[in-house]
């Protein structure tokens, strides 16, 4: 699950009602919401499609602050074509962040420099080779695409699954009714509050629920399937507490 953002905002859906429909379809998720709390799902604010995906692909496989300051590093390094070089600046991507032009005429040094491998190098050079040709859309004709259409165009670039595009449509785009099923953490989740794994459980991969199992249970839950998976983190969160 992406890491919470100082320039964010609520989802425009009407998340109160989301809580009210899955409390009302489903008693066992019921529970589960109530000792969660409050729905607070925020929005990272400012990003096109190309940006969030930079950042992805930065954050993929290492820990979140090993990922902040490489990614923090990569946008510094960009500073002088930016027309940047301050704090400020480099705290919000919007304000300094490289074109999809400047990721292809980079050098590979400045990359490594940034501490970018050499897979993600590629695979940051295929999303600004397909930002360009238009595969990748821009922020105002995303927000007009469905969710499997986005995610169709997505994951053509080398490095972005399914997994990636899902939690940019929901904790980028806000779109409702978004089920990662692939997510270690809505497994785990799923689990704790479906199936027998107690909070004090080592987890196996036997214990871990299969997709088809989740599809089926998801079934009472459109069209907030989003919130619901926002929930089931929380259950791991909890389960890390008793």
């Amino acid at each position: 699950m992406p890491r919470p953002r100082s320039n964010s905002r609520p989802p425009r859906y009407d998340s109160a009602l989301a809580c009210r429909e899955l409390a009302a379809a489903d008693p066992k998720l019921a529970r589960l919401m109530a000792l969660a709390g409050p729905f607070t799902l925020r929005l990272a604010t400012a990003q096109s499609p190309f940006e969030a995906l930079v950042e992805s692909i930065v954050y993929q496989q290492l820990n979140g602050k090993a990922a902040a300051t490489i990614h923090r590093r990569l946008l510094e390094s960009f500073a002088p074509v930016c027309e940047s070089n301050n704090s400020e600046a480099v705290e919000n991507s919007a304000k300094l962040h490289p074109s999809a032009q400047h990721l292809i005429d980079c050098s590979n040094e400045q990359l490594r420099s940034a501490g970018i491998s050499h897979n993600k190098s590629l695979a940051l050079r295929d999303l600004a080779a397909k930002t360009l040709d238009g595969t990748v859309p821009t922020l105002a004709r995303i927000r007009r695409m469905s969710d499997e259409a986005i995610i169709e165009h997505l994951t053509q670039v080398r490095g972005i699954g399914r997994w990636t595009v899902e939690m940019l449509l929901i904790f980028r785009l806000g779109r409702p009714n978004v089920f990662p099923v692939s997510d270690y953490g809505v497994r785990k989740g799923f689990a704790l509050t479906f199936g027998k794994l107690k909070p004090s459980d080592k987890v196996t991969p036997a214990e871990l629920p299969k997709p088809a199992e989740m599809e089926a249970r998801a079934e009472l839950w459109h069209p907030w399937r989003s919130v619901a998976s926002w929930y089931l983190w929380r259950a791991c969160d909890l389960a890390k507490a008793t």
